[in-house]
């Protein structure tokens, strides 16, 4: 039967582990990638174990455990275990579905289980052509923002490698400065994660491209495969001194993902209405969504 101490840390030394699992079972969703995990641990403590050729996850957020439906073949066995050790766990949330093959699958199984949409939580993807060309009507005001950040800041583009890499951290101080992520938990360990990023890209397996403006390096993104065609961006960073330059470092990565892969997931919105607005205006070509079963409604089933 499994056990809560059968689940150990998610930590680098266990990033092999991950991609030869994901090769297998590709994932749809950012939460589910090895990076998201290992460079928000401090935050969500992410956890794993292995069983029956399955990865199973669970994370412990302000004392809550969560956990995540078998990774691997369909195995309702393990699944019911996983379902019995969620009842034993604290906080409201028991299960959290973060793709849409298996909450069909647990619902056929469990067809009484409610399902709580976490409508902060779904990931934007977009097709790629769409955020490296901005082709059409429905894109010309971001094209014109675009057009006058290049006219006006005349950027220089560069991959983030070693040779910049502490230029990267003294804009992200910037960043955090301009932010006041002191002030603001989630921004705090925001930074915490990018920083892990920038610090572990080779061992993760990373890419990233930096602009930089008049000397100096003025916005980032950090990117991975997350399927076989689909890019996630990770972490998108840049300071405002110069209008339209979040609009450029969204395209430039895009024309570079786009010679690669059909679709860029960019991740939620956690729930920002200003960030929601943005990531709404690129028109997403659909949206991985997330499912939450509450603790108190597994109860009455499992």
């Amino acid at each position: 039967m499994l056990k809560d101490s059968d689940y150990r840390p998610v930590t680098l030394q266990d990033r092999e582990t991950f991609a030869r699992h994901y090769l297998r079972y590709p994932q749809v969703h950012s939460d589910n990638t090895f990076t998201n995990m290992v460079c928000w641990s401090h935050y969500a403590h992410y956890r794993y174990a292995s069983k029956d050729d399955c990865l199973l996850i669970s994370s412990v957020t302000d004392g809550h455990t969560t956990f995540r439906p078998p990774i691997g073949p369909r195995n309702p066995d393990l699944l019911a275990e996983v379902l019995d050790l969620a009842c034993c766990g604290e906080g409201p949330n028991a299960l959290a579905i973060l793709d849409q093959g298996s909450r069909e699958w647990i619902s056929q199984i469990y067809p009484g289980l409610i399902m709580h949409p976490q409508r902060d939580y779904f990931d934007y993807v977009y097709l790629a052509t769409d955020l490296a060309n901005l082709p059409g009507k429905r894109y010309q005001t971001i094209r014109h923002q675009l057009n006058q950040f290049y006219r006006n800041c005349k950027p220089s583009i560069e991959p983030i490698t070693e040779a910049n890499a502490p230029e990267m951290l003294e804009f992200l101080e910037a960043w955090c400065v301009w932010k006041d992520c002191n002030s603001e938990t989630l921004l705090a360990n925001e930074k915490e994660a990018v920083v892990y990023a920038l610090t572990h890209m080779a061992s993760l397996g990373l890419q990233g491209i930096a602009i930089r403006v008049d000397g100096s390096i003025m916005a980032m993104a950090i990117y991975e495969r997350l399927n076989q065609d689909t890019a996630v961006v990770h972490f998108e960073k840049a300071l405002l001194e110069c209008k339209g330059i979040y609009r450029a470092i969204n395209a430039e990565a895009a024309r570079i993902l786009v010679n690669d892969y059909a679709y860029i997931n960019r991740e939620s919105d956690m729930g920002m209405p200003g960030l929601r607005d943005i990531k709404t205006k690129y028109h997403p070509h659909h949206m991985e969504e997330v499912y939450m079963v509450k603790r108190e409604d597994l109860d009455k089933i499992v």
